[in-house]
């Protein structure tokens, strides 16, 4: 087992020196050796696990053997010594499962738990791992390490939990390993919420903090450090040397919410969002890699509040605009309450690289709340490179109280802040940077080794290519069996499904021969129930809902939260729909409340015939922005005799925690849509809206109601066929 500190490098840059990293306060990261040791405990059961930890002594060894440990609320409320701490470690590194209800406790002093990890379940507490056994009884000195929690995710997505709360002082959680978590509440949270946690020096070090897929809302921030109520309170929190893998959950991936933290030498790759300083005062962030690869909202650091500085940092490949750009200095409210947006003020932005990103805004979010510009503050020696030949630069309010000196860029920036750059169309950021010295942290220096980290592949991918033969449910068989990344080859013939496919896992379904479709017949209300991790993509395939029975809330396509609900796609490409009109209201896909869908995507398709809304996604209308979807995307399909709208969704409230949800319509054509007297696609709180390209005929224009924020609209090249709609798109503006 590795218990040493790995010393990864960082990032310094010729323009700044890296400072030595401070010791943690009586916290060793070598477990002591075999002589402090007074026992040696091996417990293979819940009942001698319990009398070995209410017994423990300083120096006492507790090793949990090897198995699956189901329903285990975890307890250790002891005190070690710093030479001899209490330590609780698994048989063998990897191999003690926590499973089923199960969570973890430690309070007193100078303790150690290892070598688990928690996964096939959830906590029935508000958190997996919490450095505190009760308001009163917290951890010091204490420390959890090369523990694992993966997937353990409350199926509620709005029930809220936190897999990991430090309470207490001078507490420890280094190489550990957190993925996949898909409800609300932070992943990992630093609580000040009582005297004896605030100043608590804790370190949070070599952490893999692994996919956090878009929940759709706010409350999926990956790490927060203190909360809006002791905002103004030190916290001291160093988090250095953990790599943050498509930590996507919403707009801030860190929501700093205390005083006086460090985030030095980590690594943010493919990550929605921000390292957001949204309350508190006095961060330091340094010696940090930003790489957006060009993923999407990718961004850098969110400056809010007093004496941020933020210096020796590398933003690489970045594409975030407004909240979610390389850089954002904010704007305030005068006499700002706790909880709102505190003016920037002494703000240190210096010798930094911004390398190809595509925007750093300045004065961001001014509107007639956020009237406090940034002031005393400095932009210097930073190197400034665009996407292209623009500056990234995008000012919004008045600048004058942010000085910009010895800075280079590729292009000239705007004229109220040129004074401050020295123009070098050739720089390059290796100009700046000393070989031989590594950005960030490296992925495989995070985490326990013996654990395995997420794939970057697609879940699609994978599986097994196995043939179906038309018949009798044949179809929903294969589906019921199917595994993970299973690519199903539909046979050409009649597929008459007579029962629901609970459907928990990623699957393809294409025709064997696209020229001589399979017909796909249902005799439910429903076809495919997405649960769990449930995505399918088809391809090939036409579809009668003719069999169906007239019955409210048909879908071919629908989700539950029953038994969980990951984060689904839905991908139809050359598919043909039709007679799906037996009632007044059957839809193609449909979400229910509480459920998710990263994509549908539909492609080439033609859909005809559908009484209801072929994609419907309005479930959520609690106005808390939440929403069911995070991209709908239809190209280069046609849609005839629709009832309802083609798409709508729902979006309510004025949280700004989110970046969609998006719809991209193009290149498509609608001829008798909206026959019940609806819009051609209904969109309440949409963030991002593209029609291109389409043509339109006996159709009412696409509906968009602005709720929050300032949407992004874009018409081009749509042809109106006839004089039933007077435009594209008309808008109702609520905010």
């Amino acid at each position: 087992m590795r218990l040493g500190l790995i010393n990864a490098t960082v990032i310094c840059f010729a323009l700044g020196a890296c400072q030595a990293v401070p010791a943690l306060p009586e916290v060793s990261e070598t477990t002591p050796q075999r002589p402090h040791s007074r026992r040696v405990i091996p417990v293979s059961n819940q009942e001698d696990y319990f009398n070995a930890a209410t017994n423990a002594q300083p120096g006492d060894q507790i090793v949990l053997q090897n198995g699956v440990w189901r329903d285990f609320d975890m307890l250790l409320d002891a005190e070690g010594t710093i030479e001899t701490p209490i330590t609780v470690s698994a048989e063998t590194p990897g191999k003690v499962i926590l499973s089923g209800q199960s969570s973890l406790r430690l309070a007193g002093k100078h303790l150690v738990i290892s070598g688990l990890v928690f996964r096939e379940g959830y906590t029935p507490r508000t958190e997996v791992i919490s450095f505190r056994r009760d308001n009163d009884n917290l951890a010091y000195n204490s420390r959890v390490t090369e523990t694992v929690i993966e997937n353990y995710s409350n199926p509620t997505r709005a029930q809220r939990d936190i897999w990991v709360a430090m309470y207490g002082q001078n507490n420890m959680f280094d190489h550990n390993h957190l993925s996949g978590k898909l409800n609300s509440g932070p992943t990992m949270a630093v609580r000040l919420n009582t005297e004896d946690s605030q100043n608590n020096n804790h370190v949070i070090r070599n952490n893999y903090f692994g996919p956090r897929p878009v929940f759709g809302s706010n409350g999926g921030e990956t790490l927060r450090i203190g909360t809006s109520h002791y905002s103004l309170t030190h916290s001291g929190t160093l988090v250095e040397n953990n790599y943050f893998d498509r930590c996507s959950g919403e707009v801030e991936i860190i929501s700093n919410k205390s005083g006086g933290n460090t985030y030095r030498g980590n690594t943010f790759f493919r990550s929605r969002g921000t390292l957001t300083l949204r309350h508190g005062n006095d961060t330091l962030v340094e010696n940090n890699l930003f790489d957006g690869d060009g993923a999407p909202y990718t961004g850098g650091v969110r400056v809010i509040n007093a004496r941020q500085t933020v210096r020796n940092n590398y933003f690489k490949d970045l594409t975030g605009e407004r909240f979610s750009g390389a850089l954002v200095v904010m704007n305030g409210v005068p006499n700002s309450p706790i909880n709102r947006y505190h003016q920037v003020d002494g703000a240190i932005i210096e010798n930094n690289v911004f390398d190809t990103v595509r925007r750093i805004e300045l004065a961001e979010g001014s509107d007639a709340e956020r009237t406090a510009v940034p002031v005393n503050s400095i932009f210097r020696s930073n190197i400034v490179i665009g996407e292209g030949s623009d500056a990234p630069f995008r000012i919004q309010d008045d600048l004058s109280g942010i000085t910009f000196e010895d800075n280079v860029t590729t292009a000239a920036p705007p004229s109220e802040i040129a004074y401050g750059f020295e123009v070098l169309p050739a720089v390059t950021a290796k100009t700046r940077l000393p070989d031989g010295h590594s950005l960030g942290v490296q992925r495989t220096e995070t985490g326990a080794d013996w654990y395995p980290k997420p794939s970057v592949s697609s879940p699609f991918d994978g599986g097994e290519r196995i043939e179906v033969v038309a018949g009798p449910d044949a179809l929903g068989t294969a589906l019921a069996r199917a595994k993970a990344g299973d690519t199903l080859v539909l046979t050409s013939g009649q597929y008459r499904e007579s029962k629901l496919v609970n459907l928990q896992v990623p699957v393809t379904v294409e025709a064997a021969d696209p020229d001589n479709p399979p017909v796909i017949t249902f005799e439910r209300p429903n076809f495919v129930q997405l649960s769990g991790k449930g995505s399918l993509r088809m391809q090939g395939v036409s579809v009668s809902g003719a069999a169906s029975p007239d019955a409210s809330g048909n879908s071919f396509i629908f989700t539950t939260s029953m038994g969980g609900s990951g984060n689904h796609t839905v991908e139809l490409a050359d598919m043909s729909f039709t007679g799906f009109d037996v009632n007044k209201g059957f839809s193609i896909v449909s979400a229910a409340k509480g459920t998710f869908y990263d994509r549908i995507k539909i492609s080439g398709s033609d859909f005809s015939d559908i009484s209801g809304t072929v994609i419907k996604l309005d479930t959520e209308t609690d106005d808390y922005g939440i929403y069911n979807a995070e991209y709908v995307i239809i190209e280069d399909s046609s849609f005839e005799r629709i009832g309802g709208p083609v798409a709508a969704v729902y979006r309510g409230g004025r949280d700004e925690s989110t970046f969609g949800p998006h719809v991209w319509v193009s290149d498509s054509k609608f001829d008798d849509v909206g026959l019940r007297g609806g819009p051609l696609i209904e969109l309440h709180g949409v963030q991002n809206l593209k029609i291109s390209g389409n043509q339109i005929a006996n159709a009412k224009p696409a509906q968009l109601t602005i709720t929050t924020g300032n949407p992004e609209v874009a018409l081009s090249g749509n042809t109106l066929v006839d004089q039933s709609a007077a435009a594209v798109l008309t808008t109702v503006d609520l905010r």
